[in-house]
């Protein structure tokens, strides 16, 4: 099967990074986006410019249809999706009582649904295949709970079972179906919380340093690779020793 990937969420942070290194190492890449079309296309136009394949698809994970159109393009332009990189999602904090119905389900509909949606709509061809790979992009939050993070971590906790799942369910097909647990990763989801927060995160991580978005392209391409071709149904964790 040609090295073909769909990385969802990916104009931006952790997923921008992800598709970018995969391009650079022979991927053709799909860089999908909801909204940010403008840091979609610059990424793409980086890595034209670069002799990578990519192409740009608008879909919000959370919509069905949306996706099933999507993974249609990419089949059109590229050919079936190889490697699928469950990377959108959202964040937030909040006390629990002040959770809403409407926050809940969106949590859900894009952090959870999405992861879904995209599953269901690259499998056939895996399937078929008998081969491919799906990364799920989890938290460490979805390891350990988070208070003010209750919605967000309840999501990861779920893309955690999932992959333990599917991993199991889709063994005999051999498609490999694991997880990566990044720590605290700086990126624009870290702008909601107060300059002052940063240095103390650093300061509780073992290393030293807050993550980059690159640390977790690397475990991503790690797991993507052939030389990972035992590994399935694993939670791999990249925080610099935040847990311990």
């Amino acid at each position: 099967m040609e090295k073909i990937a769909l990385v969802t969420g990916s104009s931006r942070g952790i997923g921008r990074a992800i598709a970018a290194l995969l391009a650079r190492s022979g991927w053709a890449v799909c860089i999908n986006y909801r909204v940010r079309r403008d840091c979609a296309e610059d990424l793409a136009a980086q890595l034209t410019a670069e002799g990578c394949r990519v192409m740009v698809c608008q879909a919000d994970v959370s919509d069905h249809a949306a996706v099933a159109a999507m993974v249609h393009r990419v089949e059109e332009t590229f050919g079936p999706v190889s490697l699928l990189v469950n990377n959108a999602g959202i964040a937030g904090q909040a006390l629990f009582q002040d959770v809403t119905d409407q926050m809940w389900h969106r949590y859900f509909a894009v952090n959870v649904d999405g992861a879904f949606h995209c599953t269901q709509a690259v499998l056939p061809h895996m399937l078929h295949e008998h081969e491919g790979c799906i990364i799920n992009i989890s938290s460490i939050w979805g390891l350990r709970g988070a208070s003010c993070e209750v919605t967000y971590s309840t999501t990861k906790h779920a893309l955690i079972g999932l992959t333990r799942s599917l991993a199991a369910e889709l063994g005999p097909s051999h498609i490999r179906v694991n997880c990566v647990a990044p720590g605290v990763i700086k990126t624009d989801m870290l702008d909601a919380l107060p300059p002052e927060a940063l240095p103390q995160l650093a300061e509780d991580t073992p290393l030293g340093r807050l993550g980059t978005p690159e640390d977790i392209a690397y475990a991503i391409a790690f797991l993507a690779d052939e030389k990972a071709s035992f590994i399935t149904g694993q939670v791999l964790t990249s925080d610099g020793g935040f847990l311990l």
